[in-house]
């Protein structure tokens, strides 16, 4: 059967399905021809920043373009994705978020989220994992995880820990070992990571889970007392530290960051992003400074780190909704 012989709305629906395959080719076969904007949900100067700048580097030598970077942080992260969420499915416009703003969010604000993360964003890669670390102040008595466990369990909430923010990756990273382990801990908040590290350093509270980068000067020094970091095995640039995970099977808390667009971003894009970004990455010198913080370098397809999106938001929401934490 011809085309002429086809009813006419089949024929309109044939037509315009056409030029809409049509056009998407062809956008993406020009892509790209102009700048691409890059959306950091943080201030300069943090890690998620500085992996943002590294993509834009990467993504400026392999397609010839300019990339502008834009910190709009506020909100957890909301206002930038939001920003991300509402612009043009064309690839000129990505998000570099974190495990707190696309795993995390969505546990906390419910349906306050002004977006489906699942829905609204198109994963492009997982760029790096970076890990944190249960310390303490030197002075304190347990010297390790199961120590910790005992020490802690024989006076419930009677020992203080110092929470970097309701919600934040190490506040929830401490109440999922609380969960997994039976820990009674109390929290003393702070207004993030920094005035948390100083009260343990000055013994104020004897506790924390930070940034093993931040924190890892701190504990050479002997300010600080390392009991594990919070990936799944040890990190290869301080193998002294265990891994929580030795003392509690099944225990991780990294914080992961990754490249997404908004939704209905064609296919031929995302892979032609997710090439670039991956290769750009796997190079020996980004991969040891990574390592050298307490890092590592993923570089997973859309694919795969569409899937650990799921996983991940499925953990988090888990412990956010045993913890009862809650954004004042």
């Amino acid at each position: 059967m011809h085309l002429h012989q086809l009813p006419q709305w089949t024929r309109t629906g044939l037509i315009t399905a056409t030029l809409m395959l049509t056009s998407s080719a062809a956008l993406a076969q020009a892509y790209p021809n102009k700048a691409i904007r890059i959306i950091v949900p943080t201030a300069a100067g943090g890690t998620g920043d500085m992996l943002a700048r590294q993509v834009g580097e990467i993504l400026k030598e392999a397609f010839k373009q300019p990339v502008v970077i834009e910190n709009k942080p506020g909100a957890n992260g909301i206002i930038a994705t939001e920003q991300v969420v509402k612009a043009a499915p064309d690839g000129y416009t990505l998000l570099a978020a974190s495990s707190s703003n696309i795993a995390i969010n969505p546990g906390l604000y419910g349906a306050k989220m002004p977006f489906d993360v699942e829905k609204d964003l198109a994963p492009i890669t997982q760029v790096a994992n970076t890990t944190q670390v249960l310390a303490v102040h030197p002075s304190f008595p347990a010297r390790t995880v199961a120590e910790l466990i005992t020490l802690v369990k024989s006076k419930p909430n009677a020992i203080d820990y110092a929470n970097a923010g309701n919600g934040s990756t190490p506040h929830l990273n401490m109440v999922l070992l609380m969960s997994m382990t039976g820990m009674q801990l109390n929290s003393i908040l702070y207004k993030g990571s920094t005035p948390g590290r100083m009260a343990v350093l000055s013994n104020e509270v004897p506790i924390l889970i930070d940034g093993l980068g931040p924190t890892l000067p701190m504990i050479q020094g002997g300010k600080l007392r390392a009991l594990g970091v919070t990936s799944a095995k040890r990190v290869p640039t301080v193998p002294n530290i265990p891994a929580i995970a030795e003392t509690v099977p099944g225990y991780t808390g990294e914080i992961w960051y990754g490249v997404l667009a908004p939704a209905g971003t064609p296919p031929d894009i995302i892979n032609r992003l997710n090439k670039a970004i991956a290769a750009g990455f796997n190079t020996p010198e980004i991969k040891a400074k990574l390592v050298s913080e307490g890092g590592e370098v993923v570089g997973s397809s859309p694919a795969e780190f569409a899937g650990f999106i799921k996983r991940e938001l499925a953990k988090w929401t888990k412990v956010i909704k045993e913890s009862g934490a809650k954004i004042e």
